[in-house]
């Protein structure tokens, strides 16, 4: 009884808030406010659109998990390849990305400012990818190491067996089998890069403008919705609930991909 009770107030809370964002943003929301930038200003101007917060988040995200990737898939499998026989160091490890995990993301963002101002760095697009990438990669880290986790032990004696070298084994083999999970690992991390707001609020900056390089401040949309809202003019508060059914669409689809990869990699699995 209890653990239906909870559910629908979860379920309800969504509801109500997908209700809020849809009822005060769908009116404003249209091909204009897609594809054009703010006029007048972000925070004054009642004109314009969302395409430099929507094409800053796009170029964030992807970079942030871009680059996470180069890192987590190469830690992921050593850990599980690797350090397959040293247990202790293997635990003691995932205990130092799970305190990693848990910082909050404005930790992150500070730090990455802190460094900024030592360094004489700007805010710009390059300095949230990074920020966001440090925030990120621990999170691709434990869902693929999660994902790698589950694969048998015999499935790696087998391809030792056959001759295979540890590279083999990790990119021919373990890649291969937990494939949806790995999957899964980079779209969870690529949601909470598009979606988080204070690791990127004195890093990346905010402009009208869509970012020509890495080295421009660039929009988000969770700080394009975060700085609209508290506009005293409507027009401007309504852009922001946009751009929260935006976020929202972006993170549902996410969603969905997610749900279709692990489907089409099932195959793989081990049965």
């Amino acid at each position: 009884m209890l653990m239906r009770a909870a559910c629908g107030l979860i379920i309800l809370a969504m509801a109500l808030i997908i209700f809020t964002i849809i009822k005060k943003g769908f009116p404003s929301l249209n091909w204009q406010m897609l594809t054009s930038v703010p006029k007048g200003g972000y925070y004054f101007g009642g004109e314009g659109g969302i395409l430099n917060a929507l094409l800053g988040s796009l170029y964030l995200a992807i970079g942030a998990t871009l680059l996470s990737l180069v890192i987590s898939l190469p830690s992921a499998l050593f850990l599980n390849i690797h350090l397959k026989k040293f247990r202790k160091l293997q635990n003691a490890i995932r205990l130092f990305i799970d305190v990693m995990w848990g910082i909050p993301s404005v930790v992150y963002g500070a730090f990455a400012f802190t460094v900024m101002i030592g360094f004489g760095w700007r805010a710009s697009l390059l300095a949230g990818i990074i920020t966001v990438t440090l925030f990120i990669a621990p999170i691709m880290i434990r869902g693929m190491d999660e994902a790698l986790k589950i694969i048998p032990d015999l499935l790696l004696e087998a391809s030792y067996s056959l001759g295979s070298t540890r590279y083999e084994t990790a990119y021919k083999v373990f890649l291969r089998q937990a494939m949806p999970g790995i999957a899964t690992a980079i779209l969870l991390s690529f949601g909470r890069a598009i979606g988080d707001a204070a690791s990127v609020l004195f890093t990346a900056g905010f402009t009208d403008n869509v970012p020509k390089s890495l080295l421009q401040p660039a929009a988000t949309l969770p700080l394009s919705i975060f700085f609209q809202l508290s506009s005293p003019i409507p027009e401007v508060q309504q852009r922001a609930y946009a751009a929260a059914i935006v976020l929202t669409v972006i993170i549902l689809i996410i969603s969905i991909t997610g749900r279709a990869l692990s489907f089409r990699y099932s195959k793989h699995d081990i049965k």
